[in-house]
C-alpha cells in the first residue's frame, strides 16, 4: 500500500489524511507549548494566559474553518457546536484544578507542568472514552436516548447542587495511590518522583512527590468530567471525527486559560447554573430531535452561547463590587497595623 492510497483509506468515518492533520497539529502545539513557549519552570500571569489562551482559541476555529470547507457547511456548525459545548464545560474543570492545586499547596511555577502532563492523559482518556461511545452507539442506537436523559438529570442536578467543598486527602483513589507508592510530605522542585533516605536505611528510596498526587487528581478530575462532556458532545453528533477534534481541541487550551480564571474564579459562581442549562438543552436536543424533527443547527449554536453568555454577565454583574471591597478590607488591615 502506497502513501497515498493509505491517507485516502477511510478510518472511523474520515480519510485516514484528516486525522493524520489534526493529530500533527496537537503534536505541534504541544512541542511549541513545552519547549518554546513555556520553558523551565515559571509563573504565568494573567495577561500572558489571556494571549496563549486567544493564540488556540484561534487554531481551533481554524482548524473549524478548515473543516466546513472540506467536510461542508453542517460538519463545520456541528463542529463549532461541540467546541463551544466542550469549552464550556472545560471552564468548570478550572474551578476544581484551581481547589486541587490548593490542597496540595501546588507554587504557581510548577503548576504548567502538571497540567501539560495532565493534558497527554486525557488525549489517551478521551480517546478511549470517545472510541467506546462511538462502538457502543454504532451497535445500540438506543443508548442515545441513555445518554440524553443523562445529561438532562445531571444538568438538574447541578442547578440545585450546593457548593461542596473537595476532600482530595479522604479520596479512594488518592488512598489507594498512598498504599502502592510512598508519598514525600514535600516537594522536590517539578520532579513527580524523588528519592528519600529513611532513616536507617543504606539506599535511598523512590518516592512520590505531592506533585504526583496533584497530577493523578487532576487525570481523575477529567475522567468525572468527561462522564458528563463526552455524552454531551454525541448528543450534537455521531461523527467520531467531530467529537474527537472539537472534545480535544477545547481541552489543549486549558492550561493557558487556567492561569486567567484561576485569579478570577469567585468572579463565574454563576456559570454553573448556564453549564447545567446547556446540558438540559443538548440532552434534550436527542429526545427533539427523535420525536420531532432535527434541530436547527444554527439555533443549536446560537442557544447554547446565548445561554452560556448570559451566564457570564450575569456573574460578573452580581459580583461586580467583590475585588473592590476585597481591596477595602486589605488597605483597611493595613492602616490597622501600621496604628498598632
Amino acid at each position: 500500500m502506497d502513501i497515498t492510497t493509505f491517507f485516502a483509506a477511510e478510518f472511523l468515518g474520515q480519510p485516514a489524511a484528516a486525522w493524520a492533520l489534526f493529530m500533527g497539529i496537537v503534536a505541534v502545539l504541544l512541542v511549541l507549548d513545552l519547549g518554546v513557549l513555556n520553558r523551565g519552570d515559571q509563573e504565568i500571569g494573567i495577561r500572558r494566559s489571556l494571549v496563549l489562551s486567544s493564540f488556540y482559541i484561534s487554531v481551533a476555529l481554524l482548524f473549524g474553518a478548515w473543516v466546513w470547507w472540506d467536510l461542508g457547511a453542517e460538519s463545520g456548525m456541528l463542529y463549532l457546536t461541540g467546541f463551544v459545548v466542550e469549552k464550556s464545560l472545560a471552564l468548570d474543570n478550572i474551578f476544581v484544578i484551581s481547589l486541587i492545586f490548593a490542597a496540595f499547596a501546588i507554587p504557581r511555577a510548577y503548576q504548567h507542568r502538571v497540567l501539560f502532563w495532565g493534558i497527554l492523559g486525557v488525549l489517551v482518556l478521551r480517546a478511549i472514552m470517545i472510541g467506546l461511545g462511538a462502538a457502543l452507539i454504532s451497535s445500540f442506537g438506543w443508548i442515545l436516548y441513555i445518554f440524553g436523559a443523562f445529561l438532562i438529570i445531571t444538568g438538574i442536578k447541578m442547578l440545585f447542587a450546593g457548593d461542596e467543598p473537595m476532600d482530595l486527602e479522604n479520596s479512594r483513589i488518592i488512598k489507594l495511590v498512598r498504599k502502592v507508592i510512598p508519598v514525600s510530605p514535600t516537594l522536590d522542585g517539578h520532579k513527580f518522583f524523588t528519592h528519600v533516605k529513611q532513616s536507617g536505611a543504606t539506599k535511598a528510596t523512590l518516592v512520590a512527590t505531592p506533585l504526583f498526587l496533584a497530577l493523578v487528581s487532576i487525570e481523575i478530575a477529567d475522567v468525572v468530567f468527561a462522564v458528563d462532556s463526552v455524552p454531551a458532545v454525541f448528543a450534537i453528533t455521531t461523527d467520531p471525527y467531530i467529537v474527537y477534534t472539537s472534545n480535544i481541541f477545547a481541552v489543549l487550551g486549558l492550561r493557558a486559560l487556567y492561569f486567567a480564571l484561576a485569579a478570577m474564579v469567585h468572579r463565574f459562581h454563576y456559570l454553573k447554573y448556564a453549564l447545567a442549562l446547556v446540558l438540559v438543552l443538548v440532552g434534550s436536543k436527542i429526545f427533539w430531535t427523535h420525536l420531532v424533527g432535527p434541530v436547527n443547527t444554527f439555533f443549536s449554536l446560537g442557544s447554547t452561547i446565548g445561554i452560556l453568555a448570559a451566564g457570564v454577565i450575569v456573574s460578573l454583574w452580581k459580583t461586580r463590587n467583590e475585588d473592590r471591597v476585597a481591596a477595602q478590607a486589605g488597605a483597611s488591615d493595613v492602616s490597622i497595623k501600621r496604628t498598632q
